[in-house]
């Protein structure tokens, strides 16, 4: 693929009522999916699941989501760089409606699946947090829907805070191949939001094939970045600005898991990731 294919910038994905639309045929893969929907104060938004699991993400606000009998309040949050947030679960073959007092931007998450799994709500208090990396490597992981986290039947996904001027997804590290025990295959989206005016970042996603992923992007707001194969890393955060990208992750193998190859040049400052 080429760079314009992988980077995808604020509003070109844009599929009413979703800010963010991207689904595997966009994508060009079989798996992950990602939607952004913003609600004005008492809007709503209805759609069905289909083949596919969804996570239900406040990025900003507070919503109700009703999947067929089960009703979720979901507190949300200001913004992504103000705290963790409480998130819902829906099941493949479901409907779901979401519904706003406040207003708010909702993060759509996404996987194709085989399993029907109960609706369900993930408590903030329960999101393991973690506190990845030292020095300019330092950067905190918050793993609301990882592999060892929360049980979804292929869907992995977790949002990443960067503090300005460090880097993050450093090492640089890959998930392409399946290698049992060692590496999992995982298509990706890193979708982007940069704290202040006029912050921005940069990806970088590199081959690990002949004609393999290859992108260098300055992102913002609004941004994602697609990640079907190759060496991904570093993440990086302009200085006083602070970073956040969202992970939606999912792939064809029969675990879910997240199993990663470290780049061998780089294969010394794994230490990162610790």
């Amino acid at each position: 693929m080429t760079s314009t294919d992988l980077h995808l910038p604020n509003g070109t994905t844009a599929n009413p009522p979703y800010a963010v639309d991207i689904d595997p045929k966009l994508a060009g893969w079989t798996h992950s999916s990602l939607r952004v929907v913003e609600l004005a104060p008492g809007g709503s938004h209805t759609f069905t699941t289909g083949d596919s699991e969804w996570i239900v993400l406040p990025l900003r606000g507070g919503c109700t989501v009703r999947i067929e009998e089960n009703e979720i309040q979901l507190l949300g949050r200001e913004s992504v760089f103000a705290d963790v947030s409480d998130f819902a679960y829906a099941p493949r073959d479901a409907r779901v409606q979401i519904a706003s007092g406040a207003g708010g931007r909702f993060a759509l998450a996404g996987a194709k699946c085989e399993r029907r799994l109960p609706a369900r709500y993930g408590p903030a208090p329960e999101v393991p947090v973690e506190q990845r990396g030292s020095g300019n490597c330092a950067r905190q992981v918050r793993n609301f829907a990882s592999a060892d986290a929360f049980d979804c039947d292929k869907l992995i996904a977790v949002e990443v805070i960067t503090p300005g001027g460090n880097w993050s997804s450093y090492p640089p590290h890959k998930h392409d191949e399946h290698r049992p025990g060692e590496e999992s295959e995982l298509e990706e989206i890193y979708y982007f939001e940069i704290d202040g005016p006029g912050g921005l970042g940069y990806q970088r996603v590199f081959p690990s094939r002949e004609g393999g992923a290859d992108v260098l992007a300055e992102v913002r707001t609004g941004d994602a970045v697609l990640v079907p194969d190759g060496w991904h890393g570093p993440s990086i955060a302009q200085p006083g600005h602070t970073m956040y990208y969202l992970n939606v992750m999912a792939g064809p193998g029969a675990t879910r898991e997240w199993r990663i190859c470290f780049h061998p040049d780089h294969a010394q400052t794994t230490g990162g990731y610790r």
